[in-house]
């Protein structure tokens, strides 16, 4: 009885499990990689696929004879209704949980991405790992047909590009489809995202002499950082800038810079380690900004005369260095303060944290204050490492 009892039990368990019933066969899908979403001049969505060839992909092909991927386009009245046709050409399904990159172009930005991200973030076979960049001075549907050395699949080459270049240079920034969101919809931090440049001739780019080449005729850039106000794009940082908004966000990871040499000349800096406080004061009823900035240094490469044996030369780089920093910070803020006139930092959220009494007064207001208000900037370097040699080798020719 007791037998019959437990397998009556384990009968009963089995039956209330799920199983795969929505499974479906890769082999039946078109797994999409990329996407690419424009306006053309009718007001239509243009929504562009990077599709992956499975069978040129593979390990074991060795002698490919098509691209490693293909390439859907279709236009619609909104992006999932553009996607849904793509079935008109496609002999698969498009699969998209498995998206490198979001790619959306330039004049889409400016007038609102809203829309693409509504549609990104609801539909449910979407994750939200995949990295947003905009196509600068070119449509997204360009950036997707380019073909890429080192990397078969393109799209896997942008993702790794941006999440390196953040990592190791600093002027970009890898964003998220969730981080974007919270951005724009947050007060106190508007959003900013990465640029993607067409560099070379297109028309070879995007076919296999493209990477039958040392020297590709066409590639991908990431260049600058696009700031918006709420979900429109209103301009660009340049390099200088963009490395300034990555300090003060403290997203800073790895960096080089070059500074000067007390008695002429040049020296390669690399930032090892670099981390900013924000804090928020009331002077006299308005707020006020203080950036703490620490930073730590290599030596990487040195193009002038100097001891490095020497203490006071030490102190001396690290002085310049510090006004080095602290100058690009303080050009990137007022820039942003004086020609877009919106909080990319997050400034307002400092604020909110620290004084949330004035922030209820002020927060339907914010980048109106935020324009005026005077940010002091502290910076102290560092200088840890000066190399596997002290005093180069040229100046002992010399």
């Amino acid at each position: 009885m007791r037998r019959l009892l437990v397998s009556l039990l384990f009968v009963s368990i089995a039956m209330t499990l799920t199983s795969c019933w929505n499974r479906r066969e890769l082999n039946d899908l078109a797994i999409a990689v990329a996407i690419g979403i424009d306006k053309d001049g009718e007001n239509q969505y243009q929504v562009s696929v990077q599709v992956v060839d499975p069978g040129e992909v593979a390990a074991n092909n060795r002698t490919m004879t098509r691209t490693p991927v293909t390439f859907y386009q279709a236009k619609g009245n909104t992006i999932f209704e553009a996607i849904r046709k793509m079935t008109t050409i496609s002999p698969r399904p498009i699969y998209s949980a498995h998206l490198r990159m979001l790619i959306i172009g330039e004049q889409l930005a400016k007038e609102g991405v809203g829309d693409a991200l509504e549609y990104m973030s609801r539909y449910y076979e979407h994750r939200t790992d995949f990295y947003i960049a905009i196509a600068r001075d070119t449509t997204a549907a360009s950036t997707l047909k380019i073909l890429t050395h080192l990397e078969a699949i393109p799209a896997n080459q942008m993702y790794s590009s941006l999440l390196n270049s953040q990592k190791e240079w600093a002027p970009t920034a890898s964003i998220t489809l969730d981080q974007l969101i919270m951005d724009i919809v947050s007060k106190g931090k508007e959003a900013i995202v990465t640029g993607l440049r067409l560099r070379g001739d297109r028309e070879t780019g995007e076919s296999r002499a493209n990477v039958e080449r040392i020297a590709s005729t066409a590639y991908l850039q990431y260049s600058g950082l696009a700031v918006f106000r709420q979900d429109k794009l209103v301009g660009w940082l340049n390099e200088a800038e963009s490395r300034g908004y990555s300090i003060i966000h403290n997203d800073v990871h790895n960096t080089v810079g070059v500074i000067e040499c007390p008695d002429g000349g040049k020296m390669t800096i690399e930032v090892i380690r670099s981390k900013t406080t924000p804090k928020a004061k009331m002077v006299n009823g308005e707020p006020e900004m203080h950036l703490g900035v620490r930073t730590e240094v290599s030596i990487g490469e040195v193009l002038c005369k100097i001891d490095l044996t020497k203490k006071s030369s030490i102190y001396e780089l690290e002085h310049i260095g510090e006004e080095t920093i602290k100058g690009f910070i303080e050009k990137t803020i007022h820039q942003v303060q004086e020609k877009y006139k919106v909080d990319i930092f997050g400034f307002g959220e400092v604020v909110h944290r620290a004084k949330p009494a004035y922030w209820k007064g002020v927060e339907d207001k914010w980048d109106t204050v935020f324009q005026s208000m005077p940010v002091k900037v502290d910076v102290v370097l560092n200088i840890r490492q000066t190399g596997t040699v002290n005093n180069s080798f040229m100046q002992e020719m010399k």
